[in-house]
């Protein structure tokens, strides 16, 4: 409903320089417009948008070779821990 409200408001400030403005002012001010309109969604470019993808491909790589490696610390304690509990008895 916000967005919805959002654009509703959009529409009319359009309307409004339209009415007002010589028509060569018109895209001017409408470029203006719809730059703050999009900076108050919070919108990122696309080449942001694929740094961050590509960061979180990294990450998320990073963070399975970290679990596997862990994986397989855990099992040489779990194995040595066998053995010397087998040793001490």
């Amino acid at each position: 409903m916000r967005n919805i409200k959002f654009f509703e408001d959009v529409s009319n400030k359009i309307k409004e320089i339209a009415k007002s403005g010589p028509v060569e002012d018109l895209e001017k001010n409408v470029h203006a417009l719809l730059q703050g309109a999009f900076t108050k969604l919070e919108l990122v470019s696309r080449d942001e948008f694929d740094v961050q993808a590509d960061l979180l491909r990294l990450t998320r790589q990073k963070l399975e070779a970290m679990q596997h490696r862990l994986d397989e610390l855990e099992g040489k304690v779990v194995d040595q821990t066998a053995v010397l509990q087998k040793n001490n008895k």
